[in-house]
């Protein structure tokens, strides 16, 4: 039986889509409880019915966005076939660079805090990202695809936290057309 609307299970997600948005704008250490559990409409008290930290929440976050990032690519594959890369590099690098930092791609969002992270944190990035990693070489002919699945997206999501990074347009729009050449390249 499907749970009603507002249930705790709608809970649960809106406290996942919100600490989304708050880890992604504001890092891991800026981003409290509270903060978060508002930005669900909820209270600290219903964010610890849900998860037993903040650390908990952010491992949630953090499998969710790089899942979501190999879904894209899956979904690239399927549409575009062995062609599937220059549209999927050009979409990144482009229509996805335009939604706002609440919203950006996890890889590079999280990355930096990961780092910093528990164990266990760590391992959910680590298994996540070799899901990434097996997606996108499953859709490389030829030898070396793994390394050239990892070297595009270290090409991208580096890509990507510069260009969020910088202030001024033209270099923001630099960085992004020299990517986009480098990921093409490999």
């Amino acid at each position: 039986m499907a749970r009603p609307r507002n249930s705790d299970g709608d809970a649960r997600q809106r406290l996942v889509e919100a600490a989304g948005r708050g880890f992604r704008t504001g890092g891991f250490g800026g981003a409290g409880v509270d903060s978060l559990a508002k930005g669900a409409g909820l209270t600290s008290g219903a964010f610890y019915a849900h998860f037993d930290s903040k650390a908990e929440a952010f491992r949630q976050v953090v499998a969710e966005g790089l899942a979501m990032l190999r879904n894209g690519v899956l979904a690239f594959q399927e549409k575009h076939g062995r062609n599937w890369r220059d549209p999927f590099i050009d979409f990144y690098l482009g229509e996805r660079m335009q939604v706002g930092l609440d919203e950006a791609c996890g890889l590079p969002s999280f990355s930096q805090d990961v780092a910093r992270a528990d164990d266990a944190t760590r391992a959910v990035y680590e298994a996540e990202l070799e899901a990434l990693v097996a997606a996108l070489a499953g859709g490389f002919r030829g030898a070396n695809a793994r390394e050239r699945a990892l070297a595009l997206l270290a090409v991208l999501s580096g890509a990507a936290a510069m260009a969020r990074a910088v202030k001024d347009d033209r270099a923001r729009r630099d960085i992004l057309a020299a990517a986009n050449a480098a990921a093409k390249a490999i």
